[in-house]
C-alpha cells in the first residue's frame, strides 16, 4: 500500500488535472473575494471561507475520473496487479490519493481567502471552534463524494464516459439538494395584499403559506439536505447546519458504502 501511495501522490504532482483544479479554487477564492470588496467592502470575510464545498464537487468529479481513466488507459491498473499488489490495495490507494486531492484543492481556496481576503477584509468574526467545526464536515463531504466518483471511475475503463457520468451525478444531486433546500426554507407566513375598495386601495394581510412544510415531511425533506453531500454544501456555505455532527457520520456511511461496493466491483472486473 505505501509503495501504491508513493507512486500515486508522485505521478499527482506531476497531474495537470490537479493543478487546473488547484488554480481554479484558488482564482474562484479570489473572484469572491473582488466581488465582496465591490458588493459589501465592510464585510467579514466569514461567508467566504465556506463557498467551497459548492464549488469542490465539480471539480473532483472531473479530476478523479480522469485520473482513474488515465490508469486504465495507459495500463497502470494491469501493471500494478501484475507486479503483485492486490486489487483492494489498488483500489484504496486511488481512493486515499483522490480524497488527498480534493481536500488539498480546497485547502488552495481557503489559502486564496487567508492570503488575500483577511488582509482586505479583515479576520474572520466566527468562533474559531465554529470554523475548524465547518471545515471538518467539509472535509468530511468531499470524501463522501469522492468515494462516489472513485467507484464509478474504477469500475468504467472509459476516461470519457466516466468523467460525463460523474458531473452529471453532481450537477443532478446539486439541483436536486436546492429543490429539497428551497422547499426547507419557505416561510411559514407570507404578506397578501387585499383589495379594500374601488380606487384600489389595499392592506396587506398574513397569509399562511400552504407550501410550508411541517412535522414529518419536514423531518423527511431535512434529513435528505443532511444526508446528499450536495445538501451538505449547501448548509455548510450558508452556515445553516442544524444537524452539524451528523453530517459528517453520514458522509462516513456514504463513503464506506461507497467504498465496500467498489473494491467488489473492482475484485470481479475483466481488466483487459
Amino acid at each position: 500500500m505505501n509503495n501504491l501511495l508513493a507512486a500515486n501522490f508522485a505521478r499527482l504532482k506531476k497531474d495537470k488535472g490537479f493543478w487546473i483544479g488547484m488554480a481554479f479554487m484558488f482564482a474562484a477564492g479570489i473572484f469572491g473575494i473582488i466581488q465582496t470588496l465591490r458588493n459589501e467592502p465592510t464585510a467579514s470575510p466569514d461567508q467566504l471561507l465556506f463557498i467551497f464545498p459548492v464549488l469542490i464537487g465539480i471539480v473532483t468529479a472531473a479530476f478523479s475520473s480522469l485520473f482513474l481513466g488515465t490508469e486504465y488507459s495507459d495500463g497502470t491498473i494491469r501493471n500494478k496487479i501484475i507486479v503483485g499488489h492486490t486489487r483492494n490495495a489498488v483500489y484504496l490507494s486511488n481512493l486515499i490519493t483522490c480524497s488527498a486531492a480534493g481536500i488539498i484543492m480546497c485547502v488552495s481556496y481557503l489559502a486564496a481567502i487567508a492570503a488575500v481576503g483577511f488582509p482586505l477584509l479583515g479576520l474572520p468574526q466566527m468562533d474559531v471552534t465554529a470554523i475548524l467545526s465547518l471545515l471538518f464536515v467539509g472535509f468530511m463531504m468531499v470524501i463522501a463524494g469522492t468515494a462516489l466518483f472513485t467507484l464509478l471511475g474504477m469500475l468504467n475503463q472509459n476516461k470519457a464516459a466516466a468523467a460525463v457520468v460523474c458531473i452529471l451525478m453532481m450537477v443532478a444531486l446539486l439541483v436536486l439538494a436546492s429543490a429539497v433546500n428551497a422547499r426547507l426554507e419557505a416561510p411559514e407566513f407570507y404578506e397578501g395584499y387585499v383589495f379594500t375598495d374601488s380606487l384600489g386601495n389595499a392592506e396587506t394581510e398574513t397569509m399562511r403559506n400552504p407550501q410550508y412544510l411541517e412535522g414529518t415531511k419536514r423531518e423527511v425533506y431535512q434529513f435528505f439536505l443532511d444526508f446528499l453531500p450536495t445538501g451538505q454544501a449547501i448548509e455548510i456555505s450558508t452556515q445553516s447546519t442544524p444537524h452539524l455532527w451528523q453530517m459528517p457520520l453520514y458522509s462516513l456511511l456514504i463513503a464506506l458504502a461507497s467504498t465496500v461496493c467498489g473494491v467488489l466491483g473492482f475484485r470481479k472486473k475483466d481488466l483487459k
